[in-house]
């Protein structure tokens, strides 16, 4: 992949539903992409989660700061082990992320969840509903392009919008659309830029406010 000849620049998919493609700079997806790496390894690893209905997702996740599990928050994974502390670096970027959106922020984001696509992977239509906050929710990726499907916020069906996501580029949504269903129909492989550190893949990390302070659940 080579540099872009017309940069893309930001868009509103929706109110509340803002797309700023390469918003990270090769360097910071370098170090991201190492970071995951690390968020990664075990204990309390990567995971491939199993629905209530008993389906198995194809993405796989790691959990940081809370052990998310189809459908809610732990202090603690399910074996008892504890999770990865919520790092820093994503809170900052949140911020920052969600600012550059158009987003005041008064809360921490506290919450995040890295997910990673094989060529094969997907994620069907969902809301992030699972918080107590109505915080915008931040969404980094890195590595391979991918259809990111936008819907409405009363139906997993149409209206949607189909937004491609490549490395670097940063989706926050929030006020009138923290709650659209949203998903991934499928990747693009080998659409990756090597210099940002991962070749093939999709990596995408999800940062939230949680809203459930210090409490057990």
């Amino acid at each position: 992949m080579t540099d872009e000849l017309f940069p893309r620049g930001p868009v509103t998919v929706a109110p509340g539903a803002v797309h700023l493609p390469g918003w990270l700079d090769l360097a910071e997806q370098r170090e991201l992409v190492d970071a995951c790496r690390e968020w990664a390894r075990p204990p309390a690893g990567m995971v491939r989660h199993t629905t209530p209905g008993g389906g198995r997702m194809s993405v796989r996740m790691v959990s940081l700061g809370r052990h998310w599990a189809p459908y809610r928050y732990r202090r603690t994974l399910p074996d008892g082990e504890p999770v990865k502390p919520f790092p820093p670096v994503l809170g900052a970027l949140a911020a920052r992320g969600a600012a550059a959106a158009g987003f005041a922020v008064a809360e921490r984001y506290d919450v995040a969840l890295v997910n990673f696509y094989d060529a094969d992977a997907a994620m069907g239509l969902h809301r992030d509903s699972d918080e107590r906050s109505a915080a915008p929710v931040v969404s980094l990726s890195l590595g391979d392009a991918c259809v990111f499907r936008f819907g409405n916020t009363e139906r997993r069906g149409r209206p949607w919008t189909d937004v491609e996501l490549r490395g670097g580029d940063l989706f926050v949504f929030g006020g009138p659309a923290r709650l659209a269903y949203h998903g991934v129909p499928r990747i693009h492989p080998g659409t990756a830029d090597p210099r940002g550190g991962l070749t093939s893949g999709r990596l995408n990390i999800t940062i939230r406010v949680s809203g459930l302070g210090a409490g057990p659940g």
